[in-house]
């Protein structure tokens, strides 16, 4: 029979997984939500509602993000990766490098930022063997996710099953307790992923040798009064648009849109044509019919100092470069300058990083133009078509930004906003001393925290500020490149994880799952933890998921008797295998519009490796940490 208090964490926690399940809400607001439901129900103390924010998992994770920066910043990496990666190998060869650097850095490094790194290489990569990008992408965010399970600090779930096993009066687990299972899957999925499974990623786009290929763009076309399209109805326009692999998806009159037009509707200058295009025929759609880019058109309107609004024309000062069969330019609206660099505007696509601060806001927010300088031509989707007008669309994660401007201003808004260019970058290695001081700042810490000379909470902190002393990185960027939602999602799942062990909650849980399913047995309880972490991972974040289950896994070792860490190392392992969806992980998620895939892609290369993984990890799981 349920205690009142097991009656409510149980409630809580239902309403915490459903809302997760769910994704309408961000995953800190809903894990401060579940904290505050316990605190206000009496079930943790006012005096510990907080206690998270100072947990050493939460202290660790945020240091180790800031010195992922200090590595990315000093061009480290960059320099790694081109020395270790082959410039001419075939397939194999060539994923196994990039799968095996992913895997590598992510075990000491946060994995997104790996896989930023590594994205512009692989859309490279993908030219060169004349692969569509999705090929090459999927394999590398699964290399950065196996990487991860290999340290202490390698992914966020190892920290909470640490400090979770702390709470409990065993210890912190070391920075290596979780290599010889989790490199034995890594190895494993890596030698998988590079002699099979990249041939099991569904082909959504056809390759190129010219670049890469994404998903159609929605771009907004303005009909002038000089337009061709002046009084020409919408299906003799359609067909025009057909010789540009164009189509016509949404149309905007006097600010009122209208989804899907009827054929026989007449175009009058003024109109707004919603446009689907791929960026390599973008041009000629615009050119066939004489209209212009929306947003190189207009201007947002400003406040007047009498506090009147006003809108005025702008004329297009620059207009997309672009090369016929001939190799004839067109000749920009205003001659620019050859002395003058600066004025040379390009194209250039963004992908919108998980923790990018534009996910949730619209153009219109973040005064793209006037605070920028840059236009926002089109906007991909994968899986969604979005007709709203560019200027107001909220950015999601995984969206696809084709922006128009200066080199510069584009690069600083990338750095600024959190994306990513899809496009090769050059090796710039800003100071080669700072390169080998991150480095260096970062094996030391490693080393104290390894070695158990320092807690890593501590060896990490000491790292940040040799950080700083040494400028590894710049220190305005110092509290930006920490992913807060992750570090109150973390500081907040902590006191409710501790409240389902102290009621006895968690204990009940794992007594119905061993009555139910298990039946007593050890090794089958095991497997069940490891599959139902890992199902639950592919459907919410995994650091929640390794909150949720770490005292699951507590109850039922202590139910069978049994040894609780091999139980932790299990979900552990299942916590950091999100291969199904791609809203499983962030880097899932970031590879989504790039790769042009759609929701059910994921599942083909990643459930026989979910499989793999469940083969190898639990024979390592008895060897390494005997029931």
């Amino acid at each position: 029979m349920l205690t009142n208090e097991q009656w409510l964490i149980v409630g809580i926690l239902f309403a915490t997984l459903s809302l997760f399940l769910w994704g309408r809400w961000r995953h800190d607001m809903v894990a401060v939500a579940a904290l505050l439901a316990c605190v206000l129900t009496g079930l943790v103390p006012f005096s510990e509602a907080f206690t998270g924010f100072g947990h050493p998992a939460v202290i660790t994770v945020a240091c180790v993000l800031v010195l992922s920066y200090g590595l990315q910043n000093t061009g480290a990496v960059d320099w790694l990766t081109r020395s270790v990666l082959p410039a001419k190998a075939g397939p194999t060869v060539t994923f196994l490098s990039l799968t095996g650097v992913a895997a590598l850095l992510s075990g000491f490094m946060n994995n997104v930022g790996t896989l930023a790194l590594l994205m512009p290489v692989a859309m490279q990569i993908a030219v060169r063997l004349e692969m569509p990008p999705g090929r090459v992408l999927m394999p590398l965010a699964f290399g950065s996710i196996l990487g991860g399970m290999t340290t202490l600090i390698g992914t966020p779930p190892n920290l909470i099953v640490s400090g979770i096993r702390a709470e409990m009066g065993a210890g912190n687990f070391s920075m290596f307790d979780f290599t010889p299972v989790g490199l034995a899957v890594a190895v494993t999925g890596v030698l998988f992923i590079s002699l099979l499974g990249w041939r099991l990623v569904p082909i959504r786009k056809q390759a190129s040798s010219e670049g890469f290929d994404t998903a159609a763009y929605l771009t907004e076309a303005r009909v002038t009064k000089e337009s061709k399209a002046v009084g020409m109805r919408l299906r003799e326009i359609e067909a025009m648009l057909d010789e540009a692999d164009a189509q016509v998806v949404g149309l905007v009159r006097n600010d009122v849109r209208v989804i899907a037009p009827d054929y026989g509707r007449i175009i009058y200058a003024g109109d707004i044509l919603i446009l689907e295009a791929e960026a390599g025929t973008l041009p000629n759609a615009l050119s066939n019919l004489g209209l212009e880019l929306e947003e190189a058109k207009t201007k947002e309107i400003e406040q007047t100092n009498n506090g009147k609004q006003a809108e005025e024309n702008l004329e297009a000062v620059v207009e997309i470069k672009k090369t016929d069969a001939n190799n004839e330019e067109n000749e920009p609206a205003v001659p620019e300058k050859e002395d003058k660099p600066s004025d040379e505007i390009v194209l250039m696509e963004l992908a919108v990083l998980p923790a990018s601060s534009l996910v949730g806001r619209s153009p219109s927010d973040i005064l793209l133009r006037t605070r920028y300088g840059i236009n926002l031509l089109a906007l991909s989707r994968t899986g969604r078509r979005t007709l709203t007008r560019l200027r107001t669309v909220r950015f999601k994660a995984g969206d696809v930004l084709l922006l128009q401007g200066s080199p510069d201003a584009i690069a600083g808004f990338a750095d600024n906003s959190g994306c990513v260019p899809l496009a090769e970058r050059e090796l710039r290695i800003p100071d080669k001393h700072k390169a080998i001081v991150s480095g260096i700042i970062l094996v030391l810490a490693v080393g104290l925290a390894a070695f158990g000379l320092l807690p890593p909470a501590i060896s990490f902190t000491l790292g940040v500020l040799a950080s700083m002393i040494f400028h590894t990185i710049p220190l305005r960027s110092l509290y930006q490149v920490i992913d807060w939602p992750v570090i109150v999602l973390l500081a907040a799942l902590i006191p409710v994880a501790g409240v389902m062990q102290t009621t006895g909650t968690a204990d009940l849980i794992a007594k119905g799952m061993l009555t139910l399913m298990a039946q007593g047995n050890a090794i089958i309880a095991l497997g069940l933890i490891l599959i139902v972490t890992m199902t639950l991972s592919d459907l919410m974040n995994n650091a929640a998921t390794a909150a949720v289950m770490c005292p699951i896994a507590i109850g039922t070792a202590s139910q069978l008797g049994a040894n609780p860490d091999t139980f932790l190392m299990a979900v552990a392992i299942g916590a950091s295998c999100a291969f199904l969806t791609p809203i499983g992980h962030q880097n899932n998620t970031l590879i989504l519009g790039p790769g042009g895939f759609r929701f059910g892609d994921y599942w083909r290369m990643g459930l026989p490796l979910e499989l793999l993984v469940l083969l190898v990890s639990i024979p390592m799981l008895l060897w390494i940490w005997p029931l």
